[in-house]
Parts: structure tokens; sequence; C-alpha cells
């Protein structure tokens, strides 16, 4: 038996209600671009919408001028989607609370998560959404898990509850120091002053 390997999220398909509130949402408020417009191929009564949510991957909505828009949040159950979570830069995070409440539109407040910023709402439909930035910036060559898996090793050997920051940043440094070559006998820790 073999494992099937995936190379990471193709797109997400979400039941929207009209066609407007998934553009007025997606674009107006997220800034996604509308890229393709087309019928549902399996539903000629449903209209399928995909945005670009700002890395060349889809966010897909299903719409349906009889489908009204419905706040109720979305149930949740075992098996259920809990949540939505896009990312977004720091400048841009930390502009989000009143770019929200400008729209009247209830949310968490930033929320710490050690090795990123978080803030949650719902979307038009009862959806949660997280709106998320990382912390750090990888090394050059690395991706976002690199760090991630790093920093948890580190976290893990010193007992710590969960990753903050002094555990990126000794991460990066590993990594760091494991990737690129130096000339150096000896890369240790100095002190200079």
């Amino acid at each position: 038996m073999k494992k099937i390997q995936t190379q990471g999220v193709h797109h997400i398909t979400i039941i929207g209600a009209d066609r407007q509130t998934s553009i007025n949402f997606w674009e107006g408020v997220l800034g996604m671009p509308l890229i393709f417009d087309q019928p549902n191929l399996d539903n000629q009564n449903e209209g399928h919408l995909y945005f670009d949510p700002g890395d060349g991957r889809l966010i897909t909505i299903f719409t349906n001028e009889e489908r009204k828009p419905d706040d109720t949040p979305v149930p949740e159950a075992t098996g259920s989607l809990h949540h939505l979570a896009l990312n977004v830069s720091q400048a841009t995070f930390w502009q989000v609370a009143a770019r929200l409440d400008a729209r009247g539109v209830k949310h968490s407040g930033p929320v710490d998560r050690g090795f990123m910023d978080s803030i949650y709402f719902r979307d038009p439909l009862g959806l949660r959404l997280e709106l998320a930035s990382y912390r750090f910036v990888p090394p050059e060559g690395c991706r976002h898990a690199d760090v991630m898996i790093e920093a948890h090793k580190i976290r893990v050997a010193r007992g710590d509850h969960h990753i903050d920051r002094e555990h990126l940043a000794d991460a990066i440094a590993l990594l760091v120091e494991r990737r690129q070559s130096s000339l150096s006998e000896d890369r240790s820790p100095h002190k200079s002053y």
C-alpha cells in the first residue's frame, strides 16, 4: 500500500447564497479578485464563482438567486468545518478590526496565538473566518512549515506549553545554520562587545 501524496490545497468550495452577496463579500470585503464565472456543471440552477485568495489557489462559491443570506452560525458538529483561515500580512492584520468595525461586523479582536496573530468573524452566511498573520518570515529557501516543525521540536524539548516568538527565532537561526554554509570554524554565539 502507498500514500496518496498531496501538494497543497487546490480549491475550497462554499455553498453561497445569491451571486451579488458572494461578490460583495469575497471581493468587496476581502479583496479577492473574481477571476472566473460559469454555471455549476453539476447543477445548472447554480452559478460557480471563482476567487483568487492571493496565492493563486481558488476559493469557489456555488450561487443560487433563490438562496438568500442567512447569518445563522454554521453548525459546529463532528465532521463540519470549524473555520476557514486566510493569510494576511502583519500590516493588513492590524487594520482588520477597524475595517470590520466600519462595516458593523462583530469580531473577536486580535487573538495572540504565539506564532501568529488571529482575528475571527463570520461571513454573511454564518461561516466562521479567521484572518491570520504569521509573526515571522521564513529564511530564504524555507517554508513556514519548516520553521513551525523546528519551533515545535524546540518547544517540546524545553517543556514549554506552546510555540512562541523565542521558539520561532531559535528555529530560524537553526535553519539558517543548517542551510547556509560558512567559512567560520566556530558558528556559536559570541560576545563581541
